[in-house]
């Protein structure tokens, strides 16, 4: 008796990768299974998505309910955020206040939810809760948010795959018609030294290769101010 009454003193545990509920000294399979992400890092000012998802045995009904809560770090105060039965009920009240949107579609066993334009402040412990009855019992998941600034780091790195799009394909234009010309200057200076005449046939393909030389010129300049508008765009 005091053993089962240990037992009983200790509630429930949960066992979510066998599947099992162990409830008050019994063990029930979970028909009702959750998956959402551990951690999720995002930035301030730019919308976050929460992805749960979930299975049951049971098919979807009007009773079937989805629970999203918040917990703010090293605290033990959890605080409702969203709530849905065949229809949704964002929080209004708190800081999350007309920022909860609801992305997830109940009939492909999607509950995840969104987050507009997060702040530091919104870092801490979600966890969804779904409930398709009969089938109640389930593990709950949590997912830690981490939010923080973009760093120069990011936009750094935003500016170096810009300056690879743009360079690598103009340094390529400008190291061929380097090679280009520095053949042509080669191939008169040889034919200078040994009085050779150009044809009138040779004059029309020097005139063409002018041509061709010029344009590509153009192009490596208007990749420049390509690069150059980017540039400024960015900052």
């Amino acid at each position: 008796m005091q053993q089962r009454g240990a037992a009983g003193s200790r509630g429930c545990a949960l066992f979510p990768l066998l599947g099992v509920l162990f409830f008050q000294g019994v063990y029930i399979v979970l028909s009702l299974e959750i998956h959402a992400d551990a951690h999720v890092r995002g930035y301030v000012g730019e919308k976050i998505k929460l992805k749960c998802t979930f299975k049951s045995t049971s098919d979807v009904t009007d009773k079937l309910t989805i629970d999203w809560t918040y917990r703010p770090p090293s605290s033990s105060r959890t605080v409702s955020i969203f709530h849905y039965q065949s229809f949704q009920y964002p929080t209004t009240a708190g800081t999350f206040r007309d920022r909860i949107s609801w992305v997830g579609n109940v009939y492909k066993g999607d509950a995840s939810i969104s987050i507009s334009n997060p702040t530091i402040k919104d870092n801490g412990t979600f966890s969804c809760a779904v409930k398709n009855p009969p089938d109640v019992h389930h593990n709950i998941p949590m997912t830690e948010l981490t939010v923080t600034e973009r760093g120069f780091g990011t936009m750094l790195s935003s500016v170096a795959l810009l300056s690879i799009l743009v360079f690598v394909p103009s340094a390529v234009v400008v190291a061929l018609l380097l090679v280009r010309m520095g053949r042509k200057a080669a191939g008169l200076k040889k034919r200078s030294r040994s009085g050779y005449k150009k044809s009138s046939i040779e004059v029309s393909d020097d005139t063409d290769q002018e041509e061709e030389e010029a344009c590509m010129a153009r192009l490596c300049i208007r990749c420049a101010e390509c690069l150059d508008s980017d540039y400024e765009e960015t900052y």
